[in-house]
């Protein structure tokens, strides 16, 4: 009990010094800086810089030519290739994926007849031949070698006008 009234006794001690030293109102060495710190600056504030008035300027969009209209090397293309996939052509499946996304494992020979065989990004193993149909740009199997297929694909160049490219599918080690 007697440790237990001591240590109050201490504890008070020292709340009442804290207080005190808060207490106090000298602020004198703030009051000098503040009068010091303007002594010896001489600036000038520089002016405004003047307004110019607006100068508008008119819109002629008969002069240019349309942003909306298909060019080609800086003039428009008035005249269509011919070039146009088959639309009512009916998918294949690895017509789905993006050729970037297929992989070419290996090749099949059967008679004559050469296959490759091709990988899904599902994993799902197909066997396709020349004419079969990859990749989402419509592209035609022209070519299968033990190391590629080649294929063309058919892809929009401009506002309804395709162009023909051709890509290949390299075998995957």
């Amino acid at each position: 009990m007697m440790i237990r009234n001591l240590c109050l006794l201490v504890l008070l001690a020292i709340v009442l010094m804290a207080m005190t030293a808060c207490s106090q109102n000298d602020y004198s060495d703030l009051e000098a800086f503040i009068q010091s710190s303007g002594e010896g600056l001489k600036g000038q504030i520089d002016p405004l810089p003047e307004i110019k008035p607006h100068q508008y300027f008119t819109y002629q969009a008969f002069d240019i030519p349309s942003p909306f209209v298909p060019r080609k090397n800086g003039q428009v293309q008035a005249v269509a290739s011919g070039i146009q996939p088959d639309l009512t052509r009916r998918k294949e499946v690895l017509e789905s994926y993006p050729l970037e996304n297929l992989l070419m494992v290996g090749t099949l020979q059967q008679h004559d007849m050469i296959f490759a065989l091709i990988k899904s990004p599902d994993g799902t193993l197909y066997r396709v031949k020349a004419g079969n149909y990859l990749g989402q740009n419509f592209g035609k199997i022209n070519h299968i070698s033990e190391s590629e297929v080649k294929l063309l694909e058919i892809v929009q160049d401009g506002a309804n006008e395709w162009a023909e490219k051709t890509s290949t599918l390299m075998l995957k080690n």
